[in-house]
């Protein structure tokens, strides 16, 4: 039981946080700016737990999905459905379960935020087929990872204002930033196995395009500044964002896997820079 336990949460990728960071960074900013620095405390523990829920739920549904491609990539031929150690029909399961315990949290919540649960659902259980049918997957991503934003408005005001779909767009943006790196590390295997994605789409251009989606975010982000009224703090912390943007451009400047996946971790950096501007703006 121990050892099938610890298959489930290796399924679940628990023992790799980046992913649950990466989604928790912006559903934090909406919250923050939605309840001007002092979000309801439930509505608080509801989105950080639904977001562990959801990030592991999307892992097992990519894994199934994944699950006649994984044996094949070198990072992947070791996770727990591809290496025969739990099976389809048990990780369907597992993510059935995960996404009852979520939407039995939102039913907790005010009746948009239950509305726009379904579309979020829709888009994460159907975000691991997209890269079968285009280069865009990461675009995809992002709207999945990036829907706790307009239910985190929801949930905090009873409305979706511009801010949140402004900060939905950047987080849009700067999911395809940090994706494409991530995709920069399979690129070689996904071409064999047929798999699409930015970072074979953006081709020679790659380290460019990351550059140019990150400015993107933080263009948003500075707008979502302003629509929110926020001050000098919240830009200094855009600064120090850019700041790691940068910095990941060093990392991939070989484009080698481990200075691309370490470009891709560094984006937990980014998104913690951007949520320490907001919590020094409401001191």
């Amino acid at each position: 039981m121990a050892e099938r336990l610890k298959d489930y949460a290796r399924l679940m990728r628990l023992h790799r946080p980046i992913g649950i960071l990466l989604l928790l960074w912006p559903t934090l900013w909406a919250l923050w700016i939605a309840g001007q620095g002092r979000p309801d405390p439930h509505v608080l523990a509801v989105f950080v737990l639904g977001v562990v829920l959801m990030r592991s739920a999307g892992c097992v549904i990519n894994d199934y999905a994944d699950r006649d491609f994984d044996p094949h990539v070198e990072r992947t031929r070791d996770r727990p459905i591809a290496a025969g150690r739990v099976s389809p029909r048990e990780a369907l399961v597992l993510f059935a379960a995960l996404c009852l315990i979520a939407f039995a949290l939102v039913l907790t919540l005010n009746r948009l935020t239950i509305l726009l649960s379904f579309a979020g659902a829709f888009l994460a259980v159907t975000y691991p087929f997209v890269k079968r049918f285009t280069h865009l997957p990461q675009f995809y991503l992002g709207a999945a990872f990036g829907w706790g934003i307009p239910m985190a408005f929801a949930a905090q005001t009873g409305a979706v204002p511009p801010v949140g779909w402004a900060l939905f767009a950047a987080n849009v943006c700067w999911s395809v930033a940090y994706d494409t790196a991530y995709a920069m590390v399979d690129r070689d295997d996904d071409h064999k196995v047929g798999v699409k994605s930015t970072a074979i789409l953006f081709g020679r251009h790659d380290r460019a395009m990351v550059f140019l989606f990150h400015v993107l975010t933080l263009s948003l982000l500075a707008y979502s500044g302003a629509l929110a009224g926020l001050g000098l703090r919240y830009y200094a912390g855009l600064a120090a964002a850019f700041g790691f943007a940068l910095y990941q451009q060093h990392l991939m400047r070989e484009r080698t896997r481990d200075g691309c996946f370490r470009a891709f971790l560094n984006n937990n950096w980014f998104g913690a820079a951007v949520f320490a501007g907001l919590l020094l703006n409401y001191l």
